[in-house]
């Protein structure tokens, strides 16, 4: 069915007799068939949003609907791979049509020539519905890709392919249904803007290692949870999400540069080849899906871009997978909604933000979560949603951070001021929050024992008497401190440099595991607690600050993983000497 444009504004097309279509529909405009999507209907007038430049359109031109909502392919080929808003893969692409991509490429988004080796799990026979697994395939050498049956499909296998070497399209096996013979390939096609089902939703209760200790120890985020970075341009968003890409204990990453700039996905492309995955020592990018929809693309697919990402990771998390989702940034997205309610001349809300914005980052967020997964086995996965934030100017009281505070459940919120003081990650500890620490706490508990929480609540604390105590110094200065309260002060200091600053660029400190993070708090605060009993022992608080220990303590984050037991164990034995030796000293005076 087609019909004709009565208006161009922007991304935003309007054509007329197109009655039998519905909302949601992919249509393609104009002679070089651009990519859209049906925004609302009027009649038989459509509002169309465009996913690419849109110059040299004009009245008459011709629009034809494709009768099928904005979908996405799932198979084997996604991953180690990188895609536009809609799914595009752009390396082929780049080979079509070289480093300016034309308008109205179509490519699809699996690589129809390359072959994959199917191993055949089901037999016929077999009852199977939804989620159920007919056969896999080796995508990468990280990633064991289960060929499921689709949705909607259920009823008896007829025949499975033979093990061997096919292409996507091929037919690998044939189900009878109730409405005849279904013969299946190894794609599946989804629309992005509907979830995927799964059998039961459970509380999240374990937490994803990300490596960096201001998160996994004072701010940690469940698998299956959600969180958001906020913070002001130049505090260090991107590569708080490049570290989590990089470090967390997921089985697939989902990255999604969604109106950032291009430098900005230029580093994730050039950098996660080179980097080796800690679990086998492969390249990064084999457990990896990137979209890139950067600032200088077409504004309307960096709204489709965050759907296609977490309808990717949905797809992954059926196969019984722990899957995580970067969205840089879900700012730009909602200018992009901005942008387009705007031409649409919708009643703006604040800011001029459509008033559905906060729905909108609820049916993203929601998409979250740990689930039992469709099918016969007992398949559990996950999907973690993590998106950044940009405040103007870094006002987190703008309506995006405060949409986006009302549904997520970790908030790390960064700042400027630390960023500037070269403290990365530069998380501000007294307005970061997580609710997840009631239902980790059994997790951490069962691990480490009940000191590890209780380390956390102190350090918390002594961080917090900090700030305290500073607009004291900065009124009358730090010698009118008691020598508890300066202890305080040099035990905050020992926490922050000590322990919550990270230094990226050094193997050794970029990551730590949690045993590794439990030590060295420890030790931090095993200091505070033989100085607090020193004091009252009358010994001197400078010579106290001033013991040997305290800068072993300081370079035990960068020692090496499997020696850090031992250097642990002979810092603790050599502070507790050297504060004996000060007591002994003062009661000799």
């Amino acid at each position: 069915m087609s019909g004709t444009i009565t208006k161009v504004s922007g991304p935003l097309v309007v054509a007329e007799g197109l009655a039998d279509a519905n909302v949601s529909d992919v249509v393609r405009v104009g002679s070089q068939r651009l990519i859209g999507e049906i925004l609302n209907m009027t009649g038989d007038t459509a509002s169309i949003q465009v996913y690419e430049e849109t110059s040299g359109l004009g009245p008459g031109a011709a629009v034809v609907t494709t009768g099928m909502p904005m979908s996405v392919e799932l198979g084997p080929g996604m991953l180690d791979n990188i895609y536009d808003g809609i799914q595009r893969p752009l390396p082929e692409m780049r080979a079509l049509s070289g480093d300016c991509i034309t308008r109205g490429t179509d490519v699809p988004a699996l690589n129809r020539s390359k072959k994959w080796e199917f191993v055949p799990v089901a037999k016929p026979g077999d009852k199977v519905g939804p989620g159920d697994v007919l056969g896999t395939v080796q995508e990468t050498s990280a990633i064991l890709h289960k060929i499921m049956v689709p949705n909607g499909v259920k009823g008896e296998v007829t025949w499975v392919i033979k093990k061997g070497e096919y292409t996507v399209d091929e037919t690998v096996a044939k189900v009878k249904t109730d409405k005849g013979e279904r013969a299946l390939t190894m794609v599946q096609r989804w629309p992005v803007r509907i979830q995927r089902p799964y059998t039961r939703k459970f509380v999240p209760a374990r937490p994803m290692n990300s490596g960096q200790r201001i998160i996994d120890t004072l701010f940690p985020i469940a698998k299956g949870g959600t969180a958001a970075v906020p913070g002001p341009f130049g505090s260090g968003k991107t590569v708080v999400q490049h570290q989590l890409a990089k470090w967390s204990d997921v089985d697939i990453v989902v990255y999604i540069g969604c109106g950032e700039r291009g430098n900005e996905m230029t580093d994730v492309l050039m950098e996660f080849p080179e980097l080796k995955d800690p679990r086998n020592g492969e390249p990064l990018m084999k457990r990896t899906v990137l979209i890139a929809n950067t600032s200088d693309m077409p504004v309307a697919a960096r709204e489709a871009s965050i759907y296609t990402g977490i309808t990717i990771a949905e797809y992954f998390r059926d196969m019984g997978y722990d899957v995580a989702v970067l969205a840089d940034s879900t700012s730009r997205w909602a200018e992009a909604l901005r942008e387009m309610s705007g031409r649409l001349e919708e009643m703006p809300g604040e800011e001029g933000y459509p008033a559905y914005l906060a729905s909108r980052l609820a049916q993203f967020y929601e998409r979250a979560g740990v689930v039992q997964c469709l099918g016969s086995e007992d398949r559990r996965g996950s999907v973690t949603a993590i998106g950044a934030v940009s405040p103007p100017g870094g006002d987190i009281s703008e309506p995006v951070s405060q949409a986006t505070m009302r549904i997520v459940k970790v908030f790390w919120a960064l700042d400027s001021s630390l960023a500037y003081a070269r403290h990365f990650p530069a998380i501000n500890w007294l307005t970061s929050y997580s609710l997840y620490m009631d239902t980790l706490r059994g997790w951490y508990t069962e691990q480490f024992g009940e000191k590890y929480m209780q380390n956390r609540e102190k350090a918390m604390h002594i961080l917090q008497e900090e700030s305290e105590l500073q607009e004291i110094v900065r009124l009358v200065g730090q010698d009118s401190l008691s020598p508890a309260d300066r202890l305080t002060m040099e035990t905050a200091k020992m926490i922050r440099e000590d322990f919550l600053q990270q230094n990226a660029f050094v193997d050794e400190d970029a990551f730590s595991s949690y045993a590794k993070q439990y030590r060295l708090l420890d030790m931090v605060l095993e200091y505070d607690v033989l100085c607090r009993a020193a004091l009252e022992k009358h010994a001197d608080l400078d010579g106290l600050i001033a013991i040997g220990a305290r800068e072993k303590i300081g370079r035990a984050k960068m020692a090496d993983a499997k020696t850090f037991g031992a250097d642990y164990d002979a810092i603790i034995d050599e502070m507790k000497q050297q504060i004996e030796d000060v007591i002994a000293g003062g009661e000799e005076e």
